[in-house]
Parts: C-alpha cells; sequence; structure tokens
C-alpha cells in the first residue's frame, strides 16, 4: 500500500465536500478518479498529494512516497521558458552540470593548471561530480525530454519561448510532459486528456500503460479510461465507492450495485414500518387492558430501542439530474446543405490544406479529426464567415440555419449575471428563463453568478442552453464535450441522437465520436481525407497499414540478410584464407565504394531500359538494327559487372 484514506472529511466553509471517506492505493495501481463537476476529486487530489489536510480523519502516505501532481490550472512564474519548465525535474542534474562546467574553467586556467595540488584537488571534485552526474542519468536528460516533448507533440522550436506566451492547451501539454518527466512514485494528473489531438492521446495511453508507478487521473474521456485504468473510485453524496473494472465495466456494476441497494432500501423499509406497526399495537393493547398490562409496554419500548439501533440504509439515487438538453430543428434545410469546392487555405508561407472539394448532405454527421494546430477550427470559422479561404469556393444550401459552437469562445468580462445573459442573447422573459436555466443546472441563486467567473463546465452548459433555445438545423461543433463531466457528455450525445439536423463536429474524444458518427473527415499532412466509419474502423484500418508497411519492410530485410554470407563462418573463412586485397583499415572505405558502384550501375541499367520502351512502334525496326546492337552489349557489360560486384560484395561481408 502506498496511500490511505482513513476516514477523511473535508470542509469548505460551512458546505462539506466528503464525509468519512476510506479507500486503499495499492503501488502499481492505475485509477480513474470520477464524479459530477463539484463533487470533490480535484480535493481529494490535493489531499493525496498533501496540499490540503483533512478536517478529519487521517492520510497516510509511505514513507519517502514521491508524489507528482498534474493541475489544470498551472502556476508557473512568468520568465520560464517552456525548456525551464520540461526541466524542472532535472534541477540536481542541472546543478551538477554547472558545477562540472565551472571546474572546467577553473582547470582550463594556466595558473591553477600549474599548481598541481589544487590541480589534482579540483580533478578529484571534478571526477567524483561526473560519476554522480552519469550514474544519474544525466548524459540521456536531453534525450529524456525530447522523448516525452515529442510524444505530446511539444516541437523543439517552442523551447526558448516564454511559457506564459503559450495557449492553454500548449500550456497543459507542457506541463504534463513535466510531469511525466518527474517519474513519481505517485502520478496524480487532473483531466490531462484536455487539448491533446489523437495521436498524443494514444501515446500517453501507451505510456501511462507500461508506467512503473501508480497513476490516478481525473478524466471525464470515457476512451481514455477504458484504456489506462483497472480500478474506478467514485466521489459521489461525499463519499467514496470503488469498483475493481474500467469504466465500461463500472457502468454495468453500479447500475448492479444500485438495484441491489435499492431492493435492500426497500426490504428494510418494509422491516421498519412493521417493527413500527407492531410498536403501535403492542402499546395500544396495554392501553386497553384493565387494568393496564405494563409487559405490553415493555415490549413495546424494547422495539423502539431495537429500531434506533437499526443502521438506516440510504435510499440509492437511481436516476440523478442532468441538463435537459433537446435540441429540436426549426425546419428541414435542402438535401445538399454544405458544397465545398476546391477551397484551399494558406497563411503566408504554411499551407494548412491544399484545395479540396466536400460534400454535406441533409442528416449527415461528421466528425473532423486531425493534429492540434492542423487547422480544423479554420474550417468552421470558414464555414461560419469568420475566415475567408485563400483558393475555391463554398456553397451552403437552401433553409440552411446554423448553429456555432465555438471552442476559444470565452465568457464576457462584466459583471452581467448568468440571467441577464441569457435573458438578452435568448430575448425571453424572467420566469421562462429561469425555467430554461434550470434544465441546465443552473438553480436558485446559481443563476445570479456572473459570468465571468463560471467554470469551464458551467460555461459549456450555457452555451449549450442558448444554443439549444436557437432550433438551428445544421451544427457545427468544435470540442463540445471539453469541460463537460460525464453525465452531461451522455446527456448531449443523448440529444444529439435525437436531433434530426446535420452536425459537423471537431472531438478529440473518442468515445463520443464512436457514439454518434458514422463519417470522418480527417486532415493529414495538409490534406483532406473522407472515411466512411468511426473512430474505431479508422484507427483498425490505420493500424493494420502500419502492420503490413512494417512487414514488408521486415521482409525487405530479411531477404537482403539472405544474400550475405553468415558472419561467422566468414570470420573462420578469412582467418585461413585472408584477402590480400583487403587490409583492416580500408575496409569500411571499400564497402562504401562498393556500394556506390552497385547504385550507379542499377541506375545505368534502369535508364536504358526506359530508353528501351520509350521507341515508337514504327522505329522499332530502325532501334532494333542501329542502337539494339550497341545497348545490348552495354547490357551484357553491365550484367557482367553487377554479378563481379555482387560477387565482391558477398566476399566482403558488407552489411
Amino acid at each position: 500500500m502506498i496511500i490511505q484514506f482513513n476516514e477523511v472529511s473535508y470542509f469548505y466553509g460551512a458546505e462539506q465536500v466528503l464525509e468519512n471517506v476510506n479507500f486503499d492505493i495499492k503501488e502499481g495501481e492505475r485509477i480513474g478518479l470520477i464524479g459530477r463537476n463539484g463533487s470533490g476529486k480535484t480535493t481529494v487530489f490535493r489531499l493525496l498529494s498533501g496540499m490540503l489536510t483533512p478536517h478529519a480523519g487521517q492520510v497516510h502516505r509511505r514513507k519517502g512516497c514521491r508524489v507528482g501532481l498534474l493541475e489544470q490550472v498551472p502556476s508557473v512564474r512568468e520568465d520560464c521558458t517552456v525548456y525551464d519548465v520540461l526541466s524542472e525535474s532535472f534541477e540536481q542534474l542541472k546543478q551538477w552540470q554547472a558545477e562540472l562546467r565551472r571546474w572546467e574553467r577553473h582547470m582550463s586556467d594556466p595558473v591553477i593548471a600549474a599548481d598541481e595540488g589544487k590541480m589534482a584537488e579540483l580533478l578529484h571534485k571534478y571526477g567524483q561530480t561526473m560519476e554522480r552526474f552519469q550514474q544519474a542519468g544525466g548524459y540521456e536528460m536531453d534525450a529524456r525530454i525530447d522523448k516525452v516533448a515529442s510524444g505530446l507533440g511539444i516541437s523543439p522550436a517552442n523551447y526558448e519561448r516564454l511559457f506564459q506566451s503559450l495557449s492553454g492547451g500548449e500550456k497543459t501539454k507542457v506541463c504534463l510532459a513535466a510531469v511525466l518527466l518527474q517519474a513519481p512514485d505517485v502520478l496524480l494528473l487532473d483531466e490531462p486528456t484536455n487539448h491533446l489531438d489523437s495521436d498524443a492521446l494514444e501515446w500517453l495511453e501507451a505510456y501511462l500503460v507500461s508506467y512503473q508507478g501508480t497513476v490516478i487521473v481525473v478524466s471525464h474521456d470515457r476512451y481514455f479510461l477504458d484504456c489506462v485504468v483497472g480500478k474506478i473510485i467514485e466521489i459521489e453524496d461525499r463519499e467514496a465507492v470503488i469498483y475493481y473494472t474500467n469504466y465500461s465495466g463500472y457502468q454495468k456494476e453500479k447500475e448492479e450495485r444500485l438495484l441491489r441497494e435499492f431492493a435492500q432500501y426497500e426490504e428494510q423499509q418494509k422491516k421498519i414500518r412493521k417493527m413500527q406497526e407492531t410498536i403501535k399495537q403492542l402499546k395500544e393493547w396495554g392501553n386497553r387492558s384493565n387494568p393496564p398490562n405494563p409487559s405490553f409496554h415493555r415490549r413495546a419500548a424494547s422495539m423502539e430501542k431495537a429500531l434506533e439501533r437499526m443502521v438506516k440504509l440510504k435510499r440509492p439515487v437511481l436516476e440523478r439530474k442532468s441538463i435537459g438538453l433537446a435540441l429540436d430543428a426549426a425546419g428541414r434545410s435542402g438535401k445538399r446543405v454544405l458544397a465545398i469546392k476546391e477551397v484551399g487555405k494558406k497563411y503566408a508561407d504554411r499551407t494548412l490544406w491544399k484545395p479540396v472539394d466536400l460534400q454535406v448532405q441533409y442528416g449527415e454527421r461528421i466528425a473532423i479529426l486531425g493534429e492540434n494546430g492542423s487547422g480544423k477550427t479554420t474550417l468552421l470559422r470558414m464555414l461560419t464567415g469568420q475566415e475567408t479561404s485563400s483558393s475555391g469556393e463554398i456553397h451552403w444550401g437552401a433553409r440552411v440555419s446554423i448553429g456555432f459552437l465555438a471552442q476559444e469562445e470565452h465568457p464576457p468580462e462584466n459583471a452581467v449575471t448568468v440571467l441577464h445573459y441569457f435573458r438578452e442573447q435568448a430575448a425571453m422573459e424572467e420566469g421562462k428563463a429561469r425555467a430554461e436555466l434550470a434544465r441546465f443546472l443552473f438553480y436558485g441563486t446559481d443563476v445570479f453568478k456572473q459570468v465571468s467567473q463560471l467554470s469551464g463546465g458551467e460555461w459549456s452548459r450555457l452555451r449549450l442552453a442558448l444554443l439549444m433555445h436557437q432550433q438551428p438545423n445544421v451544427l457545427l461543433l468544435d470540442e463540445p464535450t471539453n469541460h463537460l463531466d460525464i453525465d452531461s457528455r451522455e446527456a448531449l450525445e443523448e440529444a444529439l441522437l435525437e436531433y434530426t439536423g446535420t452536425v459537423l463536429a471537431i472531438s478529440h474524444d473518442r468515445y463520443f465520436i464512436n457514439r454518434l458518427f458514422s463519417k470522418l473527415w480527417i486532415l493529414e499532412d495538409a490534406e483532406w481525407h473522407v472515411f466512411a466509419g468511426n473512430y474505431n474502423d479508422y484507427s483498425s484500418k490505420k493500424k493494420a497499414a502500419a502492420r503490413s508497411i512494417a512487414e514488408s519492410n521486415s521482409k525487405a530485410g530479411t531477404e537482403k540478410a539472405n544474400l550475405k554470407p553468415d558472419r561467422s563462418n566468414r570470420k573462420q573463412r578469412s582467418a585461413s584464407e585472408p584477402d590480400s586485397n583487403l587490409d583492416a583499415s580500408s575496409y569500411e572505405d571499400r564497402i562504401m565504394e562498393l556500394e556506390a558502384r552497385l547504385e550507379k550501375l542499377e541506375s545505368e541499367l534502369s535508364a536504358w531500359l526506359e530508353a528501351k520502351c520509350s521507341v515508337p512502334l514504327e522505329q522499332e525496326g530502325s532501334f532494333a538494327e542501329a542502337v539494339y546492337k550497341e545497348k545490348a552489349q552495354d547490357y551484357l557489360n553491365l550484367k557482367n559487372q553487377l554479378e563481379r560486384l555482387y560477387q565482391k560484395w558477398v566476399e566482403s561481408g558488407a552489411d
């Protein structure tokens, strides 16, 4: 066991977030910490890391246990570069490296070099520090940074950029890389999948599955949880419930647990009612007796004490409130919704994508995939008229009304309340506006919160409420599931399944894509590709293609290896029959020369064959008579040279 929660309770002011929470974390476990927004997941993380102390109970950590925490909102000094953040976990190595450089400067000083005693002392210190630096992996430091950074899509070109100049998504990636490079015993990741594209997600999944320590993640990405974790801790009603499975298994087990607990609750309620009726009856019998019979009252009192001592079961909540999202289209668009003709996009010297033709028909659901920064959002902005294309034309069909949910839209900075903002945007009177906001979980005083102070999830719910009110027949959604908890994501999915209009959505939520979309637009290497199928279909095809290429390369390597003699036999033969034409010093040069000649001869042979094939039929006779003899002789010479060269190549044993 690494960490243990023992009867832990925590309060924010008068509000209790956790109540008598118990769970154990063992070495090497992969744990998903889930729950609704505001349920206390981040509080649990801060208790695990030691940033917070419980108001009741205890958090026990194994002595010497190192905990690394990725927070949703990272705090970094303003003057830090990206490389500074990435290399934070190597502070000791950087200090030793600086010491080595300082001593190297001292030893190069002629005055110190002339002093044998001082020089010997410096060399001794230098050797000790060098040994510590080398044993701690100092020479692999930059390679480790590059490996993790490249896996998450962080370019070395950005190493010298100020961290504060990065976008929110880029900051998350850099901080995630920094935490992974710490290699702590317990890795705490709070929403690590936000802002990661599909390639980075797959890399992170593989990294965490093979990670040597313990991993605990807060995530609303159900696909990610299925791939990585084998244990779920759900924070609900201030308590923690443990499931030893991934997310899909948790869903089934939770449903079974709730039904079982509800049956136990109903059974206990029957028993309680029966005991209450018996107590009432005993008291009545005791009072009716003449004279009154105290034995009936004693039995009633005994049953009352038993009833008080009984541990009352909580009534399980089978269905919790979620956002009441119902997306309706005010009217149907034409059959052809959108035509993109020869549309390309460039920024100065950078080509986002080459000209492309794309079509959208009524009722289609299309997911748009691609790396971060490849131009997916730019396409949606072009479709809404916020960006212009570099070439081509965009034509919308008849009776199209567009609803756009932008990813980077921020709440207004003024002091307007949620109720005022919604009424102003939806042109709705107060009573109806409050009823609509209640469907999106804005109850009571929540409607008087300032919009500028809303969390990411609350702001997303408010924008979805406005989108529902618009009733468009075409939805353009840019990362619609970002900041939504799992319940809200599932409510959005249900609403989109019932929606009769057309949907184009950018998303990295693979669970969301698999459930809703059967057609993909994929932006890769500045080109658009259309794929019929969901994410799993696309991923399977991509992996099959990669395996096919790997097998082809492996087969080619095997065939080449078969042309070479066995090295052990060659060595034995060379010992008894040394090659007088090759000495040890010129061996590598000779191999390079032979390979270069081989490549040149093959190129000449290819050129001759092309020349022969390009002769028109009507000139075939003249070619055969005038040219063929010369070319045929050249071919024979080339063939003989090739055979001799191959023989020398085999005899030399070149790689």
